[in-house]
């Protein structure tokens, strides 16, 4: 494993919460970011949407203010997809925003935009790009199911030498042009049978590159490079516990997530997920020490749907109360054994423990582990005491040090009621 340098995560530990952006030609076809790959669509059929791309209602201010309202500390947007478009003036390539309809570095206005709320800047870059003339056809290419000689044919004047350079390119213009930038995320390598590997990406000199224009960002785990990432990103799933590295000791972790199926925006997706669902992802993803980046896909026309606003304002409403069990929180200490149906998250500057209850019981939930140890409770939404009583009447209390929480007969109205409580020193 190398040394290639570490980011600060000071602040990513501390923050926990981010916006994931992915936008692109993609949300033309609105059918998944992927759909070229999916469709096999050719450069020629693909380029109606590089040269009708016009969002005459992009308003990123607005994307940031509801980021913000959120409780969103940081935010990750897609500077360029697999599909090779570049939503930045760049002077390595004529495929990008300045050349469509658009007209304008759109990148740049994020950027103020998400700035100019206090929050923290990330970029995504794709390591894919199905667009470059130089980047040779593979098994996830738009064109892999061509006859092979034609894909033979096809690759042979490519050079993935020259694209590794033109990435890095690239990459100098987004890491120079916009000011400090706190997160890179590149995506992502697919190592064997007609892959890419750090090989091709040329990952060692990339990451180098990286380390010395901004010195404290923060990169993730996807140049297949053990050592050169600072936070392992576990895509669509929530891991099981605290992850860990090969040693044992836990690492940084960030869980990207979905309100739907897909990353771009898709029209006729249908499985949105509820409430409960999106405030149980970010407390699930805090209570086993990671962070949460959760995704929206603007439309063409540069505005965030009804659906996406909505999802939004469902933290916006659970974060306005109830953001101290997530900032500065993480794993509770292994003592703390959660009750049935609850998740805890801890914040060890303040002694501070929160139960977040997924479901609501009935007047009372034990608790083990807290007996002696808690010297008050109150409902986080409203600051409201909450009664709590030691139980020995018997063995497996006494040894448990269990206790007894007394809750209110009505659920508060709060979509995961939290109870926060101070510990003793």
């Amino acid at each position: 494993m190398g040394d290639y340098g570490h980011g600060d995560l000071t602040w990513f530990k501390h923050d926990r919460f981010g916006m994931f952006i992915h936008w692109g030609l993609y949300s033309m076809p609105a059918r998944h970011e992927w759909v070229r790959n999916r469709e096999c669509i050719s450069d020629e059929a693909y380029q109606i949407y590089f040269d009708l791309f016009n969002p005459d209602m992009f308003h990123p201010e607005e994307w940031a203010r509801a980021a913000r309202e959120a409780g969103m500390k940081y935010f990750v947007i897609t500077t360029k997809h697999h599909e090779g478009f570049c939503l930045w003036d760049s002077k390595y390539t004529d495929y990008k925003v300045t050349n469509t309809p658009a007209g304008r570095d759109l990148l740049r206005e994020v950027v103020d935009a998400f700035r100019a709320e206090g929050i923290r800047v990330g970029f995504y870059y794709s390591l894919l790009d199905w667009h470059h003339p130089d980047f040779t056809i593979d098994r996830f290419h738009p064109l892999r199911n061509l006859p092979q000689e034609e894909i033979d044919k096809l690759n042979a004047p490519r050079d993935m030498k020259r694209y590794a350079q033109y990435m890095r390119d690239q990459v100098t213009e987004l890491l120079t042009n916009y000011g400090k930038i706190d997160v890179l995320w590149f995506d992502f390598s697919y190592p064997g049978p007609n892959g890419k590997d750090h090989n091709d990406w040329e990952s060692e000199k990339l990451i180098r590159l990286v380390r010395s224009l901004q010195p404290d960002i923060i990169v993730d785990n996807r140049l297949d490079l053990p050592g050169s990432g600072d936070i392992v990103t576990p895509e669509q799933y929530t891991p099981d516990a605290d992850m860990k590295d090969e040693n044992g000791h836990s690492v940084a972790w960030e869980g990207c997530q979905t309100f739907s199926g897909s990353w771009g925006y898709h029209r006729d997706e249908m499985t949105w997920k509820s409430p409960e669902q999106c405030i149980q992802l970010l407390v699930n993803h805090v209570s086993r020490n990671g962070n949460l980046l959760m995704n929206v896909g603007p439309t063409s026309r540069g505005y965030l749907d009804s659906r996406a606003i909505d999802r939004l304002g469902v933290y916006a409403q659970w974060m306005k109360y109830n953001s101290r069990s997530i900032y500065g929180c993480g794993i509770a200490p292994e003592e703390f054994k959660e009750p049935q149906d609850c998740r805890y998250t801890y914040n060890p500057e303040k002694k501070i423990l929160y139960l977040h209850l997924f479901a609501w019981p009935f007047r009372q939930i034990r608790v083990e582990n807290l007996a002696g140890r808690a010297r008050y409770m109150q409902l986080l939404q409203d600051g409201s005491a909450i009664g709590w009583g030691e139980l020995d009447g018997n063995e497996e209390d006494r040894a448990s040090k269990a206790i007894m929480i007394y809750l209110p007969i009505l659920k508060p109205d709060s979509v995961v009621p939290v109870i926060e409580i101070f510990l003793n020193d």
